[in-house]
């Protein structure tokens, strides 16, 4: 039997895998539970359903290394992802999510404040669905991440949800609304829109 080669349209080329050695690191309920510190990470955050799980898969391209669900709040642990030795992502729970308990709330506030004291974590990835924009609880977070020294990197998620006329002017809303250190892009999981923009963003706050 003679295999043929699988077919291909022509000028079709398969996308380069950025991150070809990502893998879930663990998941951490308490403070002392944080990995060691050599390296360098990025936060991921965001309000829940505003499509953080998606957004992060779409980036180091793996169709589940975060959870995605449609139950809103379903990340509650601080979850790390490894890039390569040194190099880490950090899921954060989303916020905003009315049904979640107060203890688990407590737990979260707690783990996330204690991150402004890892000198490695150098920037934070904001994810904000486009058709929201960048809500009050979100503009808390990014003065938060500030003043700990981070690079903020807002992902305005779902832009294909929007008209290109609509999504002009939400990415101007959100950058009129970030300090000048800040910046903004159009981002898609759904059609890859912003893919390489947002990959090129994390190489750079990694220095990968």
């Amino acid at each position: 039997m003679v295999l043929r080669a699988p077919w291909k349209a022509p000028n079709c080329t398969l996308a380069p895998v950025q991150f070809p050695k990502v893998r879930f690191l663990l998941s951490v309920a308490g403070v002392d539970q944080f990995p060691a510190e050599p390296g360098r990470e990025v936060a991921f955050a965001g309000r829940s359903n505003a499509g953080k799980s998606s957004a992060l898969n779409a980036i180091v391209q793996r169709n589940a290394l975060a959870r995605t669900s449609k139950t809103p709040g379903r990340t509650k642990l601080l979850n790390f992802f490894e890039l390569e030795p040194g190099r880490r992502l950090i899921d954060l729970p989303g916020y905003g999510y009315a049904e979640a308990h107060a203890t688990e709330r407590v737990q979260w506030t707690a783990l996330i404040e204690a991150l402004p004291a890892r000198e490695n974590l150098v920037g934070l990835f904001l994810i904000v669905d486009i058709r929201r924009g960048i809500t009050p609880q979100d503009e808390q977070l990014v003065e938060w991440a500030a003043a700990a020294g981070w690079q903020v990197h807002v992902l305005l998620t779902k832009s294909d949800k929007l008209n290109q006329r609509e999504r002009a002017a939400a990415l101007k809303a959100a950058q009129e609304q970030l300090g000048e250190s800040m910046s903004a892009q159009l981002f898609s999981a759904e059609d890859k829109t912003g893919v390489q923009a947002a990959q090129a963003k994390l190489l750079a706050m990694l220095k990968i």
